[in-house]
């Protein structure tokens, strides 16, 4: 059993918790639910309540409509959809969206 020294030094929550994230390697899965959740502020609830799934593949954003008149709507916006995603992230982390 190691022993590591504690440090009590104040710091703010948000440098804990970013430690926490990094230590445990839970990044990856927090910015997955971040970009799920912000897939819905971006499009807002009418187009919301027709999406069925949201998933994140590496840099790739897929959605799953229920309706497609609304998917090929959509289709029209994608790259507006991106930069917003990305702009409330702080970083590229979505590069296309594919509706299906």
């Amino acid at each position: 059993m190691t022993n590591k020294k504690r440090s009590f030094d104040p710091r703010s929550l948000e440098e804990v918790l970013q430690e926490i994230t990094s230590e445990r390697n839970l990044s990856r899965g927090l910015n997955v639910l971040r970009i799920k959740q912000l897939w819905g502020e971006t499009v807002g609830q009418n187009v919301l309540q027709y999406t069925r799934d949201v998933q994140v593949r590496g840099s790739t954003l897929v959605v799953e409509l229920t309706s497609a008149p609304l998917r090929e709507e959509l289709s029209y916006g994608k790259e507006k959809i991106v930069k917003r995603i990305n702009h409330s992230l702080g970083y590229d982390g979505i590069q296309k969206i594919v509706l299906r």
